[in-house]
């Protein structure tokens, strides 16, 4: 059986599109969120905004100053094991490679990050790599993005994009293998 993974980042905010991407979710009431840091003060609003309540994995990003969380994280779920980061101490402007060898290291199969602000999936070497973009600042042409991952153990993940258009409204977002 599937279990669906909603993956947000960078709101810098952005109430209104948190606000939006959280009631949506509320359709498939996924069991657990990641949030991937820059906004992490931002969840607690937004989830009362939207009577959205779930069981949430957060790392701070370079903006959390003080955010009661660390950088990076591991965890199961759906029977595949995750790595977290922002990214900003990956060196995400020069390549993955650094963050490919992080996940690795960690023993995860997957390793979602932000910082970027831009949508991105790729297989990196047996690792799955995905950026949701950013609810609040982004840095594309499909505007506020988030994603959702559909997770079940020894089958193969289905990573989905999605965006938020000025109305607040959620649609299916398509998304390539390069950030840049």
């Amino acid at each position: 059986m599937y279990k669906k993974l909603l993956v947000l980042s960078d709101t810098h905010g952005s109430i209104s599109s948190l606000t939006a991407a959280l009631a949506w979710a509320k359709s498939f009431a996924p069991s657990t969120a990641v949030f991937l840091g820059d906004g992490i003060s931002d969840l607690q609003r937004a989830m009362t905004n939207a009577g959205f309540s779930c069981v949430w994995q957060k790392v701070r990003g370079n903006n959390d100053v003080g955010a009661p969380c660390t950088e990076t994280a591991v965890f199961d779920f759906g029977g595949h094991r995750f790595f977290l980061c922002h990214g900003h101490r990956h060196d995400l402007y020069r390549g993955t490679d650094l963050l490919v060898s992080a996940a690795r290291s960690a023993g995860a199969g997957v390793a979602l990050f932000g910082h970027t602000h831009i949508p991105f999936v790729e297989d990196a070497n047996g690792i799955l790599l995905m950026n949701p973009g950013s609810v609040g600042n982004p840095r594309c042409h499909a505007g506020p993005t988030f994603a959702s991952i559909e997770c079940a153990a020894g089958k193969p993940l289905k990573p989905e994009f999605w965006g938020i258009d000025f109305g607040g409204n959620i649609s299916p977002v398509s998304v390539g293998n390069s950030y840049w």
